[in-house]
């Protein structure tokens, strides 16, 4: 963190408004709250409300069915698969997880998958590499989930109020000459008042809720250009009936294949992660960002039979090793395209009203991304509260 610390013994309490609770605004609300405690003076500790407009936190997206007559899951982690720390300050952010086991360094095998081709050619599989604790890729045990849930559960002067929509601040939304403003919901009903409102919506989502509000920044939150993804998620009852792409004896043992296709980029085996030993095999596919953008708004269906299709031809099923559970997700805002000569954006801030909106977009678009937003955030408010 900084040397700053969030509260100062002449101002009163803030309150703090933080729209979304994917990892960029739990971390927010975890880096606030510890600042927060720096001074030790409880009667300043800042009063934070995350509204979040689904029924869970943490976006690191987890889907699973059961099996009705074993009681075994297939499970998917149908956003981010995993995640990297290269900076000092993220890794030990998450030491305490490492340490406890709820975070793991995948160390899976990887290889480049050509597809069969519609002259016969069967799947063609090489090794491209070995993931290892030195350049880890780390995940959120049992689940994706669990470690969002874990933030969460952590905050103790945090309010989260689920299945709550935002309604524009360019609406219904009052903003005074003491710095602060009041939200409401979709209804029109009162959200109270707040001293900041932080916004941590894609950007896609951030231009409609900032639009028409005077928001100083507003010209940047399209500045950076996100593109869609589309996962497909298969499953299968037992491993007997995998595809022998999945099951070979003499191809390499993958976890992780990078695709050469023009549709699906890469497909994760999720059995194989640690700590799944006991989930049937559950398959997730990630197709391109590109073609993704390109087929965003078709049908759902009928992108998912396209995926299929290309998922066949990848994993060369047949009849009798066809997957028996399928299901796809589309991500309207999955993808940040960084431009290696472009500097990272960085978080939005309008200090006369007290606004600010951030996003891993506002970085690498990665989950280390959240962390480091957060930290801008934090460090914002402090300057702010400090002057």
């Amino acid at each position: 963190m900084t040397d700053h610390t969030l509260l100062s013994t002449d101002k009163s309490s803030p309150k703090i408004a933080i729209i979304g609770g994917g990892l960029t605004g739990l971390l927010t609300a975890t880096l606030l709250e510890r600042a927060s405690n720096q001074t030790h003076d409880l009667s300043n500790t800042p009063k934070i409300t995350i509204f979040e407009k689904s029924r869970s936190v943490g976006r690191l997206a987890t889907r699973y069915r059961t099996d009705s007559e074993t009681g075994r899951n297939w499970q998917w982690a149908f956003g981010a698969q995993f995640f990297t720390a290269k900076t000092d300050s993220f890794q030990q952010f998450i030491a305490p997880w490492l340490e406890t086991g709820l975070l793991q360094p995948w160390c899976a095998n990887v290889v480049e998958l050509t597809p069969a081709d519609d002259n016969g050619q069967s799947p063609d599989i090489q090794s491209k590499e070995q993931w290892d604790t030195v350049h880890a890729r780390y995940i959120s045990t049992p689940k994706m989930t669990s470690w969002g849930r874990e933030l969460a559960a952590g905050l103790k002067h945090t309010n989260i109020l689920f299945k709550t929509r935002v309604a524009p601040l360019g609406g219904h939304t009052t903003h005074s000459d003491d710095k602060k403003t009041e939200l409401f919901d979709e209804t029109g009903e009162s959200l109270g008042w707040f001293d900041w409102v932080i916004c941590t919506a894609p950007n896609g989502q951030a231009v409609e809720l900032m639009a028409d509000s005077g928001f100083s920044q507003q010209v940047n939150i399209t500045q950076p250009q996100m593109q869609a993804c589309y996962t497909l998620m298969l499953g299968w009852d037992n491993a007997q009936e995998l595809p022998e792409t999945l099951n070979s004896q003499t191809a390499p043992q993958w976890d992780v294949a990078y695709s050469n296709s023009e549709v699906l980029d890469r497909i994760f085996i999720e059995h194989h992660k640690p700590a799944r030993d006991e989930l049937l095999p559950s398959i997730t596919i990630h197709a391109r960002n590109d073609w993704s953008q390109v087929h965003v708004d078709d049908d759902l269906e009928t992108v998912k039979a396209t995926l299929l299709m290309a998922a066949q031809q990848a994993l060369n099923w047949g009849k009798d090793s066809a997957p028996s559970q399928t299901d796809c997700h589309r991500w309207r805002y999955a993808a940040t395209i960084i431009d290696i000569d472009t500097k990272e954006l960085g978080i939005l801030v309008d200090e006369t009203r007290q606004w600010i909106v951030s996003g891993d977009w506002c970085a690498r678009g990665n989950i280390e991304s959240c962390y480091q937003v957060a930290r801008q955030t934090v460090e914002a408010v402090c300057r702010a509260r400090s002057i």
